[in-house]
């Protein structure tokens, strides 16, 4: 045959071999770009479009001399170039619609793994899930065994959390839990999706001493203790002449009966602040249910003992005296969570996010990247070198630099994958 009629037939054969190809590219394309935004080499489309079309046309005999010095040697060679650039349009295709469809989908989200609905209960109209520790409570390496009654206490406990939580987060919120409440060293946990939790922990390091604020002293007291008090209540001892303000470290009266019932002892121990785990719900303008009975191990009264941290130059004086009274001073109304109420009221939330290398708020101020209208949250605070609270649209950012936004949950995660 003539040249022209072997090109115009290596056209057709590489148009018929090349549509399968064509397709693989064109998809992989689009979903690489659509969910991870990014864009495949032309060297792994042209290598995996030859390997395709090697199958489906029987092409990866082409390598053979004979085949390459055969008659039809023109007709093959046309083919493959046809099926190569069959394949990188199509390639280039996908990966311009990736580029250019709404996201509803992310690698992220892939990653975010949830619950099982079987598991979830509803209480007061919120979904809430208890996680339950299976299986043996293992030691971590470099660090001496568990005791068992700290086993006990991790297998025991009951650990509650909102429903709404990607099980990532999960895990990080029931590590911190056990690190506070049992006074850990360290632990890591994986929860499945029927909220079945598989722990490690080591244990604590240091009991009383790991309470004690830098340049305080702890000291003990016997005294009539009040009904309620808790670890991180601040009281006055006042003791002859003395008159000494501290923190409370631990206190134990006549009427605990349950060594759990006594603030700060060796079992039941809880100094966290107070959770945020009631409010976390789905967004939308939502009634805020009252705050959950302190679960915060406190005295029941009567003649006892409390340990409170204090200045260095009040410690000796306090360890002089054999007998104090306990007056428990107000801590006054904690702002942050009022604040925290208001915006879950108007179906907002707010996280910190950090400014990535390359990413597109590196090296531009929060007008030129048009945070608020772009993707409608606002910045509260942000750090750069230090921290500006409200910062004016010239605060230049770059990487490492954290802030603090509000927003709906949507336009959040929005902002966080483009931050990202």
């Amino acid at each position: 045959m003539s040249l022209p009629v072997e090109i115009a037939f290596g056209i057709y054969l590489g148009i018929v071999t090349g549509v399968v190809p064509a397709l693989v590219a064109g998809t992989l394309g689009f979903v690489f770009k659509y969910v991870t935004d990014v864009t495949i080499p032309g060297l792994g489309v042209v290598v995996l479009s030859l390997a395709i079309a090697g199958i489906n046309g029987g092409l990866l005999a082409l390598n053979d001399e004979t085949i390459r010095s055969s008659e039809r040697a023109p007709a093959v060679l046309t083919a493959i170039v046809v099926v190569l650039m069959l394949s990188l349009y199509a390639h280039a295709q996908g990966d311009r619609l990736g580029s250019s469809v709404p996201k509803r989908i992310s690698l992220q989200r892939l990653r975010d793994r949830t619950l099982s609905t079987d598991v979830i209960e509803l209480v007061g109209g919120r979904g809430r899930v208890s996680v339950e520790v299976t299986g043996e409570v293992n030691d971590m390496e470099g660090y001496p065994p568990l005791p068992a009654e700290t086993r006990q206490a991790i297998r025991d406990g009951e650990w509650t959390f909102p429903a709404d939580l990607p099980l990532t987060e999960l895990e990080s919120r029931l590590a911190e839990r056990l690190q506070t409440e049992l006074d850990l060293a360290d632990a890591t946990v994986r929860i499945d999706e029927q909220a079945r939790a598989t722990v490690a922990a080591a244990p604590p390091t240091g009991a009383l001493s790991k309470r004690v604020p830098e340049g305080k002293r702890a000291v003990s007291v016997a005294a009539l203790v009040p009904t309620g008090i808790a670890r991180g209540d601040v009281v006055r001892v006042i003791a002859s002449d003395l008159d000494v303000k501290g923190t409370v470290l631990a206190a134990r009266s006549s009427g605990d009966v349950d060594p759990k019932a006594a603030a700060g002892g060796e079992s039941g121990t809880d100094d966290s602040p107070p959770s945020d785990d009631a409010v976390r719900t789905d967004g939308g303008t939502v009634p805020v249910a009252p705050p959950p009975t302190a679960t915060a191990p406190t005295t029941t009264g009567g003649e006892g003992r409390v340990t409170v941290a204090v200045d260095r130059a009040d410690a000796t004086a306090l360890l002089r005296a054999e007998r104090g009274r306990v007056l428990v001073l107000s801590r006054g109304t904690r702002r942050e969570y009022e604040l925290t109420t208001l915006l879950r009221r108007a179906g907002k939330r707010f996280r910190k996010v950090s400014v990535v290398a390359g990413g597109p708020l590196d090296g531009h101020t929060i007008g030129d990247a048009d945070v608020r209208e772009a993707y409608d949250v606002a910045v509260l605070a942000a750090h750069h070198e230090s921290w500006t609270i409200a910062p004016s649209g010239s605060q230049s950012l770059s990487a490492g630099d954290d802030l603090f936004v509000v927003g709906s949950r949507d336009a959040i995660d929005r902002f966080a994958e483009v931050a990202a």
